[in-house]
């Protein structure tokens, strides 16, 4: 599935995108706040690409004036989720390279795949978090209308084998409504 913003193109990961990935995915500024720990070399983008981000759900953040990865979007629903939610709900998770930080694309790209969420999928809830510190996730969130709903201290976060502060935040189909629809 492929969807399209005004500037984006939203599109699955594609194992060619491994040295466009490693680019970004390297950077220390990027992975961690995310997660997830920077990429060593292109072969790990590559495996990561294979093994996580062509999964059903997720998109690479494609810029159209260059077609090139520049991040990544992701919907996980019920099961398939972090946060272990029933088939009526879904999570999204999100990055954008650091080059790309302050254009507006992250909130661009995430109303597109909630919109696809709501209306393709027919969720009836969204969920996303962040990690304490992270606010340029938190004003994603936000602009695209998710509620705070509790902070979760102390968790164990086994990808950056360290323990994270996150703060869950909710979106319903009812404030999609309200807030998508004139």
């Amino acid at each position: 599935m492929i969807l399209e913003t005004e500037r984006l193109i939203l599109r699955p990961w594609e194992e060619t995108d491994a040295e466009d990935l490693y680019e970004y995915a390297k950077d220390t500024r990027v992975g961690p706040v995310c997660g997830w720990m920077p990429h060593t070399d292109t072969e790990n983008s590559r495996e990561i690409i294979r093994d996580v981000l062509s999964g059903p759900g997720n998109f690479a953040v494609c810029p159209k004036e260059t077609g090139r990865p520049a991040g990544s979007i992701g919907l996980m629903v019920g099961a398939a989720s972090n946060i272990g939610l029933p088939d009526t709900e879904g999570e999204i998770g999100y990055w954008i390279a650091v080059p790309f930080w302050g254009q507006g694309l992250m909130p661009e790209a995430a109303a597109a795949v909630i919109r696809h969420a709501f209306e393709d999928v027919g969720l009836e809830k969204l969920w996303a978090g962040y990690f304490d510190g992270n606010d340029r996730s938190r004003r994603v969130l936000e602009k695209c209308g998710f509620v705070y709903q509790h902070t979760n201290e102390d968790v164990y976060w086994a990808r950056l084998d360290r323990n994270v502060t996150e703060h869950i935040l909710r979106l319903t189909r009812e404030a999609f409504l309200e807030q998508y629809r004139p």
